[in-house]
């Protein structure tokens, strides 16, 4: 089965000031489909440059990516647009909902990119959100909602799409342990049982091990274990 992100030799540089800062060296890197894969690594290693890259947000330098059968570092603005709101699902440390909007209108946003009805909209909404147990707080807004439940609405709102990939920047970063720990258990429910494809950044030891693959960006290089301990 082909691989659902394949990254060859993708290079990445920002310019601050006069200077220009690599951040990624030369990366290369497969995804299965259905694997959960995390990406640890200190501050500044381009951990979330690589997931932006992944998820469509930003453009390599030199390099390709190729996610979901699409080579998308070709992709022209507007086809990009269009294919992450197909693809991707985004679920980040501070949940972006829209405050004046409830649970079920934050989570029916990204359908309203696509040509459903009204109704099949409220049918993939209600899904979604009894999905992550929240069917009962549908007409809640965020302030009404604990930050446990505020990311259950940005998961849900991740799923509805049914997209290819969810990208993960940091979910339980805003969390207390126990609240971590419920968000990282619903993450592999929807790895192991619904066969999501999951790609997250984080800096939690714990929550890595939730997943079935751990990788380290240090440096802009990509690696099996801290280069620190590497032999």
């Amino acid at each position: 089965m082909a691989n659902i992100v394949s990254i060859k030799g993708v290079v990445k540089a920002y310019v601050r000031g006069k200077q220009r800062v690599e951040v990624l060296r030369g990366i290369d890197l497969d995804v299965a489909p259905g694997e959960f894969l995390a990406l640890m690594g200190p501050s500044g290693s381009g951990k979330t440059t690589l997931l932006n890259l992944i998820g469509g947000l930003d453009r390599p330098d030199r390099g390709e990516i190729t996610v979901a059968g699409e080579r998308i570092d070709s992709l022209s603005a507007g086809r990009l647009t269009k294919w992450r709101a197909r693809h991707v699902g985004f679920i980040f440390q501070f949940y972006n909902l829209l405050p004046v909007l409830t649970a079920e209108r934050n989570v029916e946003v990204p359908l309203l990119l696509t040509n459903l009805s009204a109704k099949e909209r409220l049918r993939n909404v209600t899904a979604a959100l009894t999905l992550v147990g929240l069917a009962d707080r549908a007409k809640h807004k965020p302030g009404e909602l604990s930050g446990g439940q505020q990311q259950r609405v940005a998961i849900a709102r991740a799923l509805v799409s049914d997209p290819s990939v969810l990208v993960c920047d940091e979910p339980t970063g805003d969390l207390d342990r126990e609240t971590s720990d419920s968000i990282l258990s619903l993450l592999q429910l929807l790895n192991r049982e619904h066969g999501k494809t999951i790609v997250m950044v984080t800096h939690d030891p714990r929550a890595a091990e939730r997943a079935s693959r751990r990788l380290y960006v240090d440096k802009g290089v990509l690696g099996h274990e801290p280069l620190s301990h590497a032999a």
